[in-house]
C-alpha cells in the first residue's frame, strides 16, 4: 500500500499503457488497477470457443502435401 501511495502517478501511467497492477495490504491483494476499456477475462475470446462444433478429415495434415513438396523442390 505504501509503495502504491508513493508511486501512484507512475503506476497509473503504466496501467494506462497496458501494464495493470495489484495493490496489496499486509500481503493480501485488495484491488487491481487496469486501463479503462481493457477487456475482462470473461470478454476475451478463447481459441477453443468453437470446440466440438466442427471436424476435420483424417488426412488434414497431408492435404496439399504434393504441391508443397513441388514448390520447395522436395519431390526430387
Amino acid at each position: 500500500m505504501h509503495h502504491a501511495k508513493t508511486n501512484l502517478s507512475r503506476l497509473v501511467d503504466q496501467a494506462a499503457g497496458g501494464e495493470p497492477f495489484i495493490i496489496t495490504k499486509a500481503g493480501k491483494p485488495l484491488v487491481k488497477v487496469v486501463p479503462i476499456g481493457q477487456p475482462t477475462a470473461a470478454q476475451i475470446r478463447r481459441v477453443d470457443f468453437m470446440a466440438g462444433q466442427f471436424s476435420s478429415p483424417e488426412s488434414f495434415d497431408r492435404m496439399g502435401g504434393e504441391e508443397i513438396e513441388a514448390l520447395f523442390g522436395m519431390d526430387k
